[in-house]
C-alpha cells in the first residue's frame, strides 16, 4: 500500500490548498477488468471480473452547511458545487460530477432523506477515463461509500452494490450491475463469479502460471454519451420478448434473456437451438417486432422502448441472442476450468477469451478496428487469449500471458502496437500493464 499512502497524503495537500481545512477522511473504490462475460449482465447473467488497482479515492469533510462542493484533482475535470437537497442530474452531459451525485443520489432516497448535510469532496483517480475499466462505476460507487460515511449509516456491501448499480440509472446507461458490484465485494488474490437476482460474488481462483494484461487501444468510448450501448439493452429485451411469444410464454413481463431460459428450464445450449428457430439474422424493423408480438407501433414505443431507443430503424434480435447464451455458456466454462486446473489451463482459458471476443465483434458488434488490431497483436506476441473487455468500441482489452513470456509480451505489443502511431503519447503505465486481483471498497480515516 506504499503507493496509496503517497497519494493519500498528496490528496490531504491539495484538499487543504483546496479548502483550507483537512479532510476527516478518505474512500477508495476501484476500478475493474471484466476477464470474461461481455454484455451480459444487464441480461441477468453471471460475469467474471476482477478489481485492479486503479481507483477512485476520495478525501471529505462533512460540512455544516448544505452545500455539497466537488473538486477534481485532474484540471480536466471543473470544480461543481450545489445544494446537497436539490440534486440535479442532467442525462444530456455525462459530465464527471453527474456519477458523484448518481451515488450520493442513491443513498439519499434509499433512506428517504431529505435534509442532508453538505460536504467538501476532492476526487483523484488513476482508472483511464472511457476505456472499459469503470471509471465512472467506481466513482458512483466511491461517492455512495461517501454519503454513507458522512451519515454515519450502515449498509452491506451487497446493497451498496445494488443501491450503486440502480442509481448509476440516473446518467440515463442502462447497465446491469457487474461494476459495482465487484467494486464493493471484490477480494485481493481472488477474481469473482458475480450472479444476480440475488446478488452474490463466489471466488474464481486464476492459474498462477498465467498473468492477465490490460491494454487500452486508446480509443474512448463514453457508454452514457453513445447510444450504442442502451440500443444493445433493448435489443436484447426485444429478443427475450420475441423468444418467449415463441414459446407462448407471457412474453409482456419477460424484461431480460435469462429469464426465458429460467422459465423453460432447460440449459444455454437448447436456448441457441431456440434462437435458431425463433428469431431471423435479418434485422427486424419496428413494424415487425410488433406484427411478431400482436402489438401496435404506440404501444411499442410507449410501453417497450426506452426514450433514447425511439427513433432506431433495425434491430439485430438473432445476433444479440446468440451472444448472451454462448457467453453465458462461456463464463461457466471459464469458471469450471479454473476448478479443475488441468495442464492445459491457460490454453483452454485462452480459447474462451479468444471466441468472446469473435462473438463481441461479429454477434454483438461491439468491438472497433482498433480493438481488433490489438487484439491480434497480443495474440501475435504471446497471449493464449485476447478480448475486449468492457463495454466495447474502444477502451481496453484482456489478454491471458504464461508468466514467463510476460516481459517479451510486454515489450513487443508496446513496440507494435503504441510506437509505431502517435499512441506512444498515452502515459505508458496507463496504456499497458499486467494486472491482479485487487480489494474492493474502502474507508481510511486518516492519511
Amino acid at each position: 500500500m506504499p503507493i496509496l499512502c503517497d497519494r493519500l497524503l498528496k490528496l490531504k495537500e491539495m484538499f487543504n490548498s483546496k479548502f483550507g481545512s483537512v479532510p476527516k477522511f478518505y474512500v477508495r473504490a476501484p476500478g475493474r477488468v471484466n476477464i470474461i462475460g461481455e454484455h451480459i449482465d444487464y441480461c441477468g447473467y453471471s460475469v467474471l471480473p476482477m478489481a485492479v488497482e486503479q481507483d477512485m479515492l476520495i478525501a471529505v469533510e462533512p460540512v455544516k452547511t448544505h452545500v455539497l462542493q466537488l473538486a477534481n484533482t485532474n484540471p480536466l475535470y471543473p470544480d461543481f458545487s450545489t445544494s446537497a437537497n436539490n440534486i440535479q442530474i442532467d442525462k444530456t452531459k455525462p459530465l464527471w460530477h453527474n456519477y458523484f451525485l448518481c451515488g450520493f443520489k442513491g443513498i439519499q432516497e434509499h433512506f428517504g432523506l431529505s435534509d442532508l448535510t453538505g460536504m467538501n469532496c476532492l476526487v483523484d483517480g488513476n482508472i483511464p477515463p472511457s476505456s472499459g475499466l469503470s471509471s465512472s462505476s467506481a466513482l458512483v460507487c466511491c461517492a455512495g461509500l461517501v454519503t454513507l460515511t458522512v451519515l454515519g449509516m450502515n449498509l452491506s456491501k451487497v446493497e451498496l452494490a445494488e443501491i450503486c448499480a440502480k442509481s448509476e440509472r440516473y446518467i440515463g446507461t442502462e447497465g446491469g450491475g457487474m461494476d459495482q458490484s465487484i467494486s464493493f465485494l471484490a477480494e485481493e488474490g481472488t477474481a469473482k463469479l458475480i450472479e444476480f437476482s440475488p446478488l452474490r460474488a463466489t471466488d474464481v481462483k486464476l492459474p498462477s502460471g498465467a498473468v492477465f494484461v490490460i491494454a487500452n487501444s486508446c480509443v474512448e468510448m463514453n457508454k452514457a454519451a453513445t447510444s450504442h450501448f442502451n440500443i444493445r439493452v433493448m435489443e436484447c429485451r426485444l429478443a427475450a420478448k420475441l423468444l418467449a411469444k415463441h414459446k407462448s410464454l407471457p412474453w409482456k413481463e419477460v424484461l431480460r434473456l435469462e429469464e426465458v431460459q429460467a422459465k423453460l428450464g432447460i440449459s444455454l445450449e437448447e436456448m441457441l437451438l431456440i434462437t435458431e428457430d425463433a428469431l431471423h439474422p435479418e434485422p427486424y424493423s419496428p413494424e415487425e417486432i410488433c406484427k411478431c408480438l400482436g402489438i401496435s407501433l404506440q404501444e411499442l414505443k410507449t410501453q417497450i422502448l426506452s426514450p433514447n431507443t425511439q427513433d432506431v430503424l433495425t434491430f439485430k434480435l438473432y445476433q444479440r441472442a446468440k451472444h448472451v447464451y454462448s457467453e453465458a455458456a462461456r463464463v461457466l466454462q471459464f469458471k469450471k476450468i479454473c476448478e479443475e486446473a488441468p495442464d492445459n489451463v491457460v490454453q483452454l482459458l485462452g480459447e474462451l477469451m479468444n471466441q468472446s471476443h469473435r462473438s463481441c465483434r461479429d454477434m454483438y458488434e461491439c468491438s472497433c478496428p482498433e480493438l481488433d488490431q490489438l487484439v491480434d497483436i497480443c495474440r501475435k506476441f504471446g497471449a493464449q487469449g485476447s478480448r475486449l473487455t468492457g463495454a466495447g468500441w474502444g477502451g481496453c482489452t484482456v489478454s491471458i500471458v504464461p508468466a514467463e513470456k510476460l516481459s517479451s509480451f510486454l515489450a513487443n505489443v508496446h513496440e507494435a502496437y503504441y510506437q509505431r502511431s502517435n499512441r506512444s503519447l498515452a502515459p505508458e503505465k496507463q496504456s499497458l500493464f499486467a494486472t491482479k486481483p485487487g480489494g474492493g471498497a474502502l474507508v481510511f480515516l486518516e492519511a
